[in-house]
């Protein structure tokens, strides 16, 4: 299916099971990988991780049938350097350039097509999966090895690891042209989400104007934007395309420009030059540093690493202690809710929770058939089918009041979205105890097929990744 494999591709392969047999069978299995998106705590590979570099960039492309084999250790960077050029590009390209597709597939990935492409793993066709086994089996919708298929989006590598896959693309155009439209309370702006979602794919619900790409931002109870995009081949009056690599950030001008243009590559990562708005926390939004700080290192991966020292030699929490002040308990989630209850949560976040902004990301699965027993298409994540459901991302850190526990807070997002209907990504860390993680994250799916394919449990299970951080 897609794409040949080629002789260069069949000896990335090889060398991801040679490295897999190499390891002590005894050690646990990490990934060898230089960068990560996870906000939990993640076991250092060491010397002896898992080798999948072979396994990045496009190995086969067929422009025409819009489809290309890709190895599973790409970055969407890559995958857009590699892509653009041909007028293609993955139908959903998530926020930050550092996500690699396997980890998208395995894990989570959203962003501004998901209202019409829904998530990443829904346009794959065929992954070649290194199972906990050693052995490298092809899953695909229909076939021996479907269950595969269908539980590994979610699973987090507990499964296996995704060595290459068959997916789908989009055609591009040189621009995108975006309208920034504000609304005075959650009410609204989440009505006029329900309005463009309901026009479909590529609608005519604002103005006439076809929608390719929605998102937006909350900053408070009075003040929410909604950025509807389209592609177009022309800049359509603007003397140059944007740049919020200089003074101002992305989502400052959503609050007071009306229109903007730019390059399909600045739209794509617009979100990673500031982290969304997380850039401020390393003082990269103030005025005097951003003029001297190297316009190339304005991305999400220089701040986590930044991020990273500061977790490993805890020079900033030493100096808040040092000043009497209260410890923090990070929030850093993002939560699937039903679009017809998205002004409840939101109303409850806004009042409960002292974080701003709120990222909104649209999205509909694009799946269109249950899966066999009638439940959801992918139990791991049980999203339902032909429902409209709203991303609502927030990530910050908020002080534990005194005689509070570390996680209280959210224990209590967890619990709030759950009494809406919705589903938490699992990226950061969670509360969850095994029997209520099980129940809420398709354990009964789950199980079987961790036993067919990890028979001896040479791979943690996704509690154990998810909760445990093992």
């Amino acid at each position: 299916m897609g794409p040949a494999r080629s002789p260069r591709y069949e000896a990335a392969v090889r060398s991801a099971r040679e490295s897999y047999a190499a390891l002590p069978p005894d050690a646990p299995v990490r990934l060898a990988k230089k960068t990560s998106n996870l906000f939990r705590p993640r076991p250092d590979a060491g010397p002896s991780g898992l080798d999948l570099s072979a396994l990045q960039g496009v190995f086969a492309l067929d422009v025409e049938a819009g489809l290309a084999r890709v190895g599973g250790l790409t970055t969407y960077e890559q995958l857009v350097d590699e892509l653009l050029p041909h007028g293609l590009m993955p139908l959903v390209v998530p926020q930050l350039r550092t996500i690699t597709i396997g980890g998208a597939v395995i894990g989570l990935g959203i962003e501004a097509t998901s209202f019409r492409s829904g998530l990443p793993h829904e346009s794959v066709l065929e992954m070649d999966v290194l199972t906990p086994t050693g052995e490298v089996v092809t899953a695909t919708p229909d076939g021996e090895h479907a269950d595969l298929f269908r539980t590994l989006p979610n699973s987090y590598g507990s499964l296996g690891y995704v060595l290459g896959l068959v997916i789908q693309l989009e055609r591009t155009s040189r621009y995108v042209v975006l309208e920034h439209l504000r609304f005075d309370s959650v009410e609204a702006v989440v009505a006029a989400i329900g309005e463009v979602t309901a026009a479909g794919a590529h609608g005519q619900a604002h103005g006439g104007a076809r929608v390719d790409f929605m998102d937006g931002v909350v900053f408070g109870p009075t003040e929410a934007y909604l950025t509807l995009a389209r592609w177009s081949d022309t800049l359509e009056g603007a003397t140059r395309p944007g740049d919020h690599t200089g003074a101002e950030p992305f989502y400052r001008s959503v609050q007071h420009r009306r229109r903007d243009v730019l390059t399909a590559a600045d739209f794509l990562w617009r979100w990673d030059t500031d982290w969304f708005w997380c850039s401020r926390a390393f003082g990269a939004q103030r005025p005097l540093v951003r003029r001297v700080w190297p316009r190339r290192l304005l991305r999400s991966d220089v701040y986590w690493r930044i991020m990273a020292f500061e977790q490993r030699h805890g020079w900033v929490s030493a100096y808040r202690r040092a000043r009497g002040r209260p410890r923090q308990e990070r929030v850093i989630q993002d939560v699937e809710i039903p679009l017809d209850r998205t002004a409840d949560f939101l109303r409850w976040f806004l009042r409960e929770i002292p974080i701003e902004p709120l990222w909104l990301c649209p999205v509909r699965l694009r799946t269109t058939t249950p899966g066999p027993d009638g439940g959801p298409p992918w139990p791991l994540y049980p999203m339902r089918v032909g429902e409209d459901y709203v991303n609502v991302g927030f990530w910050s850190a908020v002080d534990v009041p005194p005689g509070g526990r570390h996680g209280d807070t959210n224990r209590a997002i967890e619990e709030q979205v759950h009494a809406l209907g919705g589903h938490k990504g699992l990226y950061s860390e969670s509360f969850f105890d095994e029997a209520t993680f099980e129940e809420r994250y398709g354990g009964a799916a789950y199980r079987p097929v961790k036993q067919r394919y990890d028979p001896e449990g040479r791979l943690p299970t996704l509690y154990d990744k998810a909760v445990r951080s093992r």
